[in-house]
């Protein structure tokens, strides 16, 4: 599932908070070191056990956080923390079986869910209170694997052999790589000034029922340090700014709209002029929205415009290329046996590269150096010219895909598995959007269609890729208009974007030249991983839609408090 609501945060550059970054960041060259000699001491100290381990690793994820809130003109709140979770990743057992190996037993992993909620301090400033820590979880991390591995071969036991034997874990080089730690320079006392400046048009119009913003970012500092001899530092700062509002129509249907902005550091997210149009647009649409008929069931060609398309491509194509699924019996594995024949039309490739940072001037929110397995992240070409070439991996193994690619990913506190990056959807031969519209219309024409659609924009979705309920998806677009055979186009709201996976990719047509990014978060068995996809408007010779979920509750009986006043400058400075 993916949603573009994530909010990274800011730190601040008051006096205080600079000397305290200092001091921490003087200590934290320490901390690999630290890590690295209490597991050597703990897994060396282990190999005397029954059932010695064979893999080790620690991660430490620090997230330094400061988010500015605001709503109609005013600052609404303001979060600071550092935030730190220690995972430890201990494997009893060999390769091939190991306490990791999925099995339906009751109530099985509960022990990892009560640890998520019973996070500990993370001393990393202090060398023995760290390796104190790291000791006491290593040693309850191995009295659980060692009870998991026991119920694992118990209940192994009694099933039959699967098809795939690819193992649990996979081997791979070592890595050493350490950068210090970023440095956040952030101007409080302005980031709160813009959150007024963003959000006070939204106090001059009746219609929007509720809106907010948020200046954030995230300062994300991990240490990985494993059995094998990698060690591994990163530091990777978030700026992002999210500005949401909703409107209600007159028959109770609530619709929303968000804007997301991202950047490399203050000067560049904070673009006054940008901003504040798109805003303006924001509420246009909005307005346009409450007053827009509802839609109906229909199937015909449509059109994914960018950012709709990227949304598209995450939720029905990318979950289903995340190898750990595929060794699923519960999963559809709809895409296992497809390796090497084709599955989108020759024009289309789909690449997933999380070392590319930016595409133009828009950051990329999946980037990242090495992924939560201390596996160098790289380019992976996953659909070439149409056709299947293989999966995204972590270090978890699939038959004839025995080693990771660099996509082992989590949130800190879950087990990392396959996970998306910066996915590319590639076009040979593209036309331009124009040309794109006139071939839509065309089609809708020939299939004596009175309209077809166009998807502007898409927030979210979801996809189900098991086998005991449908193997489908359902994206919510918020921006759909109806375009007529004369070109005449009309704004529609209450639509889902729904169907089957390798029915509607079969039927991809044409690809415009018109690439837009897509960022978001993720969510997964891993977690909340951020994500990005670039890809270009689609034509689609056939698509369904639904109607949406609504409410029967009346829009609001009292008058917004806040009058709307006759004129209001616009000022960016």
């Amino acid at each position: 599932m993916v949603k573009n609501l994530y909010q990274p945060k800011l730190i601040i550059t008051t006096c205080s908070v600079m000397l305290l970054a200092n001091v921490v960041l003087n200590a934290k060259d320490s901390v690999l070191d630290t890590m690295g000699t209490e597991l050597d001491r703990s897994f060396q100290a282990l190999q005397e056990q029954d059932e010695p381990p064979y893999f080790l690793s620690y991660e430490i994820t620090q997230d330094e956080v400061v988010s500015i809130n605001g709503a109609f003109g005013q600052v609404t709140g303001t979060e600071k923390s550092v935030n730190r979770v220690l995972d430890v990743d201990i494997r009893v057992g060999d390769y091939f079986v190991d306490n990791t190996h999925p099995v339906n037993a009751p109530f099985g992993g509960l022990g990892d869910i009560f640890d998520l909620a019973l996070p500990s301090i993370i001393p990393v400033d202090d060398p023995a209170a760290l390796r104190t820590v790291l000791w006491l979880h290593t040693d309850k991390k191995y009295k659980q694997a060692v009870t998991q591995l026991t119920n694992v071969q118990s209940i192994l036991q009694a099933q039959v052999e699967k098809d795939d034997q690819s193992g649990d874990f996979s081997q791979t080089p070592t890595e050493t790589y350490a950068e210090e730690t970023k440095d956040l320079i952030v101007d409080e006392d302005l980031l709160k000034r813009k959150i007024r400046l963003y959000t006070q048009f939204f106090s001059d119009v009746a219609h929007i029922r509720s809106n907010s913003a948020t200046i954030s970012t995230d300062i994300e500092t991990r240490w990985f340090v494993n059995s094998e001899g990698t060690r591994i530092k990163v530091s990777h700062p978030y700026f992002r700014l999210i500005i949401s509002a909703s409107t209600k129509a007159d028959d109770g249907m609530v619709l929303g709209k968000s804007l997301t902005f991202e950047g490399t550091s203050q000067e560049s997210l904070l673009q006054d002029t940008q901003i504040v149009t798109e805003v303006q647009q924001l509420i246009a649409d909005l307005k346009a929205l409450r007053e827009a008929p509802l839609a109906e069931p229909y199937t015909g060609p449509a059109i994914l415009y960018g950012r709709a398309t990227g949304v598209f491509f995450h939720e029905v194509l990318g979950h289903r290329l995340e190898g750990h699924r595929l060794k699923d019996d519960d999963d559809g594995q709809t895409f296992l046996k497809a390796v090497n024949t084709q599955i989108l039309p020759e024009s289309i490739s789909v690449v997933f590269d999380p070392t590319v940072e930016q595409f133009g001037d828009v950051p990329l929110l999946g980037t990242y150096k090495y992924d939560n397995q201390g596996v160098k992240g790289r380019r992976v070409v996953i659909v070439d010219r149409g056709v299947l070439k293989g999966f995204l991996m972590s270090r978890r193994p699939l038959e004839g895909f025995p080693t990771s690619n660099g996509h082992g990913r989590k949130n800190a506190g879950y087990l990392a598995i396959a996970r998306q990056s910066n996915m590319f959807v590639e076009v040979e031969n593209p036309v331009s959007y124009e040309t794109l519209k006139t071939m839509l219309i065309e089609r809708v024409t020939q299939e004596d269609k009175p309209y077809g659609l166009i998807f502007h924009d898409i927030q979210g979705g979801f996809t189900t890729t098991g086998r005991t309920i449908p193997n489908s998806f359902n994206v919510t677009p918020v921006l759909v208009y109806k375009i007529y055979p004369d070109g005449k186009t009309e704004v529609i709201r209450g639509a889902d974007l729904i169907g089957t996976p390798l029915t509607t990719f079969s039927r991809v047509e044409q690809g415009a030249d018109d690439y837009a990014v897509f960022n978001g978060m993720c969510g997964a068995e891993s977690g909340w991983v951020p994500v990005s996809t670039v890809a270009p408007s689609l034509l689609v010779s056939q698509i369904e839609v639904q109607k949406s979920s609504t409410s029967r509750d009346i829009p609001p009986i009292l008058p917004s408090p806040v009058r709307p006043p006759a004129d209001r400058s616009i000022h960016t400075h």
